[in-house]
């Protein structure tokens, strides 16, 4: 007697790390009251690599993560609020959603870090990269 081994799914299990999960929005001034709250939000700057590496600023205690398929350590008893810098969010509400499915509670940041800068709300600065000196008669044809 042989044993049937149960088929695997694996085109449902693949497109379900693509389902569409809806991502709440947090607004600037709910988020800067839930920063100043007993327990606040972890902070995820989800920014795309050129217009994070090129600003020199980041929301309080920020930490980054980039599109990747492991996000780094979050703890999974606090809110995750997810910030980029698209008006319309999309780059934080794709983490946010990866975030979800993953079993946090996420939330994007409405607007973004330019809608928090526009409100003239606290960031903090970070280290934005620096042009390397030109080397003498480097623009020497």
């Amino acid at each position: 007697m042989s044993t049937v081994q149960p088929e695997v799914d694996t085109a449902r299990t693949a497109r379900s790390q693509y389902t569409a999960v809806p991502v709440p929005r947090i607004s600037r001034e709910d988020l800067k009251q839930r920063l100043e709250s007993g327990t606040p939000p972890i902070l995820v700057d989800a920014r795309l690599k050129y217009p994070y590496e090129h600003s020199t600023v980041k929301l309080p205690g920020a930490i980054r993560v980039g599109h990747g398929p492991s996000p780094p350590s979050l703890p999974r008893d606090r809110e995750i609020v997810v910030y980029d810098s698209d008006p319309n969010e999309l780059a934080s509400s794709n983490v946010a959603a990866d975030l979800i499915r993953q079993g946090y509670r996420a939330v994007a940041l409405k607007g973004g870090i330019s809608d928090w800068l526009a409100a003239n709300l606290p960031t903090e600065t970070k280290e934005a990269p620096r042009q390397a000196p030109i080397e003498p008669g480097a623009l020497k044809g």
